[in-house]
């Protein structure tokens, strides 16, 4: 999948009126991932994705603690300036598409490695236990 094709694809699924609010958002959530992924779920995910992507992904460095699915969400609606309900909607319409290129096997590997909260952002049920 090219560049483009995911901007369209998250245009789609998050209905967003024009390609360059895609890219806002694309850019704001897989920054924000690549602020929580580490190891070689990290590697693997950035291989998966396009360079374009991958490149904005990649370009952070993980923080020394993980939030949680809740905590993500919060953290990007400060950083785009909206609501926890339109951070949601912004996450999930990225992380969707994020997870049809990483796979199952990729995608459940993330999951385990994250903390409580991620799946559902991801469009998966929550198989983990909150702690």
């Amino acid at each position: 999948m090219s560049f483009l094709q995911l901007l369209e694809r998250v245009r789609y699924e998050g209905a967003y009126p024009t390609r360059e609010r895609a890219e806002e958002v694309v850019r704001a959530v897989l920054a924000a991932l690549g602020r929580q992924l580490t190891g070689e779920e990290r590697v693997e995910l950035a291989a998966r994705l396009p360079v374009e992507a991958a490149a904005v992904f990649t370009a952070q460095l993980p923080d020394g603690e993980q939030l949680t699915g809740w905590g993500f969400v919060k953290d990007l609606a400060a950083h785009l300036g909206g609501t926890p309900a339109t951070a949601r909607w912004d996450t999930g319409a990225v992380l969707t598409s994020v997870a049809q290129l990483a796979g199952p096997g990729l995608l459940t590997r993330i999951l385990a490695q994250l903390p409580a909260g991620y799946g559902l952002l991801f469009g998966h049920a929550e198989l983990k236990q909150a702690a």
